[in-house]
């Protein structure tokens, strides 16, 4: 395989296990890369609380200085707050070290561009075409870069965040929350947030520690049984759950009811297009087709991406949209920033349920047409996945769209996308249909399909 072939990032950033498949030589070598990339300028740096986050981010500052750029650090702060200070700070780029939702022995390499949007894809090409070529700029004793601290991140950020929502409702209706941190970088910054609006919090897994002993990185509705047993329990208004660095948030309601991220963004989607009609929202082919009907009703306009954050935020600043989301719980907003950010959209939740009157199960009831879901992941071999794919596209009856993997439409309401994973060693497979019956029908197929192929 060529250089010009060869790829580190994936679907969000670069992902690996340290000192297993990478060690911090590569990460040097990586952050000489990105400060060669990013040419003259300060770069702030950030980490999640993962264990191995500090020995990456002294390793990647080390590469940023022997690159010749200056470094501030943040320490431990959210993804998303780092991204709002690159931009309204004035600095060159961002990098943060962090694996996102994956497994506590992962971590990462996001990089962030001056606009505090993660890089488009041709420009990861290019810093990867500098790491495999070796042509790193290379600073000598006169010219190293130089490192400082910079601690005023999270302040800014929250700060940011409750200047983008109308507090007066939000204190008036006195919400009470019940947020499971999971362990994550959101522990410093979403319970000041959520304080700050007057709201009553319940705070559960809110001590950061890398091994998310919690219930860990990832929230879905397998792992939100505290969560949703908690809000049940106090009589809470709802819940909200981030993942390890925080830009994605899982919301549940006063039942106890948990919420796929593209359910909870359609009802904040309806939300704002209500107050600013004809707007576009950009999300991607795996979430749900509710989100054409709340356009509609609200003379919106809907488009669709590949699955990524990097692409939804692109797709935002190119078609000048007012939100994004994510099926997965990332909700983009831009007036405060385009890009995944659970503590903003935390704000927006709590501004239109505020808004509402109503209890978050008839809001959302109210707002979003019903359709049910069902997803899953299957490990495989990565080498086997091309095979994989062809077995599953030879199992496809009804229309079938390739922007990214195979989403097969069964009837005119009912599909499946089956797509690999651009972070992980795994198929995933999502279905959606107006019964939970068509839906599981489906994924049970699908789920066939690969581990046969993959056997």
């Amino acid at each position: 395989m060529s250089a010009s072939q060869q790829r580190l990032f994936g679907t969000n950033g670069v992902r690996f296990v340290p000192g297993v498949t990478h060690d911090l030589d590569f990460v040097i070598r990586l952050a000489e890369a990105v400060g060669t990339y990013f040419g003259e300028g300060e770069v702030l740096l950030g980490q999640d609380g993962r264990s191995s986050s500090p020995a990456l981010a002294n390793a990647a500052v080390s590469g940023l200085m022997s690159s010749g750029r200056d470094v501030a650090e943040t320490g431990v702060v959210p993804t998303p707050a780092l991204q709002y200070a690159v931009k309204a700070m004035g600095f060159k780029g961002g990098v943060m070290i962090t694996a996102s939702h994956n497994p506590p022995q992962y971590n990462g390499i996001k990089v962030v561009g001056q606009d505090g949007v993660e890089v488009p894809r041709l420009d990861e090409q290019r810093i990867e075409k500098i790491f495999f070529d070796r042509s790193q700029s290379k600073a000598d004793w006169k010219s190293i870069g130089v490192a400082r601290q910079e601690p005023s991140v999270v302040r800014a950020y929250n700060s940011a965040i409750a200047s983008r929502v109308n507090p007066k409702p939000i204190v008036e209706r006195k919400f009470t929350v019940v947020m499971d941190l999971g362990n994550g970088a959101q522990c410093i910054a979403a319970p000041y947030l959520v304080e700050g609006l007057g709201c009553k919090l319940i705070t559960l897994n809110s001590i950061i520690d890398g091994a998310f002993p919690g219930r860990g990185p990832e929230p879905t509705p397998a792992t939100l049984g505290e969560l949703s047993q908690a809000v049940r329990s106090v009589g809470a208004d709802l819940g909200v759950a981030y993942d390890g660095d925080g830009d994605r948030s899982i919301f549940c309601d006063e039942t106890g009811k948990i919420l796929w991220g593209d359910q909870s963004g359609c009802l904040i989607a309806d939300y704002l297009m209500e107050r600013n009609p004809d707007s576009t929202v950009v999300t991607t082919v795996s979430s749900t087709q509710a989100i054409e009907a709340v356009a509609k009703k609200r003379g919106g306009k809907v488009i669709r991406t590949k699955v990524g954050s990097v692409d939804v935020s692109r797709t935002m600043i190119e078609r000048r949209a007012l939100l994004g989301f994510e099926e997965n719980g990332g909700f983009l907003y831009s007036p405060h920033i385009p890009v995944r950010d659970g503590g903003m959209t935390t704000a927006l939740m709590l501004e239109c349920l505020a808004a509402r009157g109503m209890a978050f199960s008839k809001s959302l009831a109210f707002s979003v047409p019903r359709f049910h879901q069902a997803k899953t992941k299957v490990e495989i071999d990565r080498r086997k996945t091309s095979q994989v794919m062809k077995a599953v596209e030879a199992q496809a009856k009804g229309e079938v769209e390739r922007t990214d993997g195979l989403k097969i439409w069964a009837d005119r309401k009912s599909w499946a996308l089956v797509r690999p994973s651009g972070t992980e060693p795994i198929i995933r497979i999502f279905t959606e249909s107006e019964s939970q019956a068509q839906a599981d029908s489906l994924l049970k197929k699908f789920v066939r399909v690969v581990k046969a192929a993959s056997a």
